[in-house]
């Protein structure tokens, strides 16, 4: 395996390996992995997520998966990096972690089998698919701005090469207190069925970024929060929460809203109605069935 980062190296962003606890750039530059400023590994084109893979996802919200995966589109301004400030807009609450295993796509990738899609991926790196659930009630269908606003795609801290995502624990971490503790062996489609099955009518380009699933216990998290996401053989990535500067404009759009439905949503099985809890029609679109 081989692990490759993007970093400001004396102010120009510029690919390095890691070596050990090193980052070498290839006219030799190297600086210690801690005091390098990082940028997200890759520039993706587009950055697409699947809503529900993981088993202890599914019965935390007491639904059942669908016949195929389902996903939604992240914006590429959402895209955040290693170490950086993931923004709660000041008026929000819900801002909820979501930790992920991201594949990163290679080569041009159209109409492949899953069988063929391991030949197109360049390798794997950690992602944490934050949700604004306050935007719940008005983008359920789409997931725009609950999933999409700025900062809420960090990703990295490098591309790990030839890794084997078989069996491989995923955690996360808030403040170093374990939230999220499971295994890729929880996940009903694999890496290679994601990427085909996307690839069926969508062309994937080099550094398109397809995050698979986050397993149970995604709960919010608070302005000066740190989350880790840990992810076996690809190490950790490490943000912190920041309040933004500015409330939401009130004189255009929906507001933030605190339903039921924004708060069952945040608080999964951890929430004051939870005694007459049903499940939500609107969490997963065309996925819910009540078991």
């Amino acid at each position: 395996m081989a692990e490759f980062r993007r970093i400001l190296l004396d102010g120009y962003p510029c690919e390095v390996r890691r070596e050990g606890d090193l980052l070498v750039a290839g006219d030799g530059r190297a600086i210690a992995i801690e005091d390098a400023a990082h940028l997200p590994p890759v520039e993706p084109t587009k950055i697409i997520a699947v809503h529900l893979n993981y088993a202890s996802r599914t019965n935390e919200f007491m639904t059942k998966l669908p016949a195929a995966p389902t996903y939604f589109h992240k914006p590429i301004t959402a895209l955040n990096s290693h170490k950086a400030g993931v923004v709660r807009p000041a008026g929000c609450k819900w801002l909820n972690y979501e930790g992920e295993i991201v594949i990163v796509i290679g080569r041009t990738c159209r109409n492949i089998s899953p069988e063929q899609a391991a030949d197109y991926i360049a390798g794997y790196t950690i992602g944490n698919d934050y949700g604004l659930h306050d935007f719940r009630d008005t983008d359920a269908g789409s997931m725009l701005r609950v999933k999409g606003s700025d900062t809420l795609a960090p990703v990295g801290p490098g591309v790990v090469t030839d890794w084997d995502f078989r069996d491989k624990a995923i955690r996360t971490l808030v403040n170093g207190e374990v939230k999220q503790d499971s295994t890729t062996a929880e996940m009903e489609w694999d890496m290679h069925y994601l990427v085909a099955d996307i690839a069926r009518t969508i062309t994937l380009v080099p550094g398109d970024l397809l995050f698979s699933g986050t397993p149970a216990n995604s709960r919010p998290v608070q302005p000066g929060d740190v989350v880790e996401v840990e992810v076996e053989g690809l190490g950790k990535l490490t943000n912190h929460i920041v309040e933004g500067p500015t409330p939401i404009r009130t004189d255009c759009g929906a507001q933030p809203t605190e339903s039921e439905e924004v708060i069952s949503t945040a608080l999964g099985g951890d929430w004051e109605f939870r005694g007459i809890r049903t499940p939500s029609k609107h969490l997963y679109p065309s996925t819910i069935e009540e078991k």
